[in-house]
């Protein structure tokens, strides 16, 4: 049996404990995508495989984005796994103000007209089937309905607040 850890060294929990703790983990880079007046995308780390049959997906997006109104009414998003050559593509997703699907983006219109970028590991369009509040955000769940994972390269990784590509 070991000997129990200095609780003495606790924080209580508060949004900046919780993201300390999570720069601490190493997480895959996605670009999430929806059709509106203009296409609205955003940068996440929050995707998640949720099951095999239906194929379903989640990710977490806040309710104070640019790309939630947009997201908030969109019956089908794109999810897009982005590889280690795609630092700049993820940092203008990311970017407060930017005009993400301007040159130098290629992206175009897919199934169900959903922006779909040119040049990813992996791509799926799906249709959403709930949007549950989360706190500021909203977990987002969604089917796949089509797609291809056939892109060359290594993932891109988000970890202590940078992108990094994937160590052997």
């Amino acid at each position: 049996m070991t000997a129990s850890p200095d609780l003495g060294t606790h924080r209580t929990a508060t949004p900046e404990l919780l993201r300390s703790v999570f720069r601490r983990h190493a997480a895959g880079v996605a670009v999430i995508t929806a059709r509106g007046a203009r296409p609205a995308g955003f940068t996440a780390t929050s995707l998640t495989s949720v099951a095999a049959e239906p194929p379903l997906i989640s990710f977490g997006v806040g309710t104070g984005s640019s790309s939630w109104p947009v997201l908030a009414e969109a019956d089908h998003v794109g999810v897009h796994i982005l590889g280690e050559h795609q630092q700049e593509l993820a940092a203008t997703f990311a970017r407060s103000g930017a005009d993400r699907f301007a040159a130098p983006t290629r992206w175009y219109s897919g199934p169900h007209g959903v922006p779909v970028l040119e040049d990813v590991l992996a791509w799926m369009v799906c249709r959403v089937v709930a949007r549950v509040p989360a706190g500021d955000h909203r977990l987002v769940l969604a089917e796949a309905v089509a797609g291809d994972p056939t892109g060359d390269g290594r993932p891109l990784l988000y970890h202590q607040g940078r992108f990094n590509g994937l160590r052997d």
